[in-house]
């Protein structure tokens, strides 16, 4: 299980190694070169599903079950 994802941004390409937690989604994330706020893309959970270049826990664990369906927990 990967728990740390490199998000990239979209807008100036900046990327940022970020811890991510085991057990949220994290929906906002404010690029830290120019200051964007990211959300996920329509479809993603999380930004890390969207930007990084490891998909959020949640989604791990979903994948390495073959359970596709399941996201990040809902509070």
């Amino acid at each position: 299980m990967h728990l740390v994802s490199t998000i990239t941004c979209p807008f100036c390409g900046h990327k940022s190694a970020e811890a991510m937690p085991a057990d949220a989604c994290v929906v906002f994330y404010e690029c830290k070169k120019c200051k964007a706020m990211l959300r996920p893309k329509a479809g993603d959970c999380c930004v890390f599903c969207s930007y990084g270049d490891s998909p959020c826990p949640p989604i791990q664990r979903s994948q390495e079950n073959a359970d596709n369906d399941r996201c990040c927990p809902r509070g």
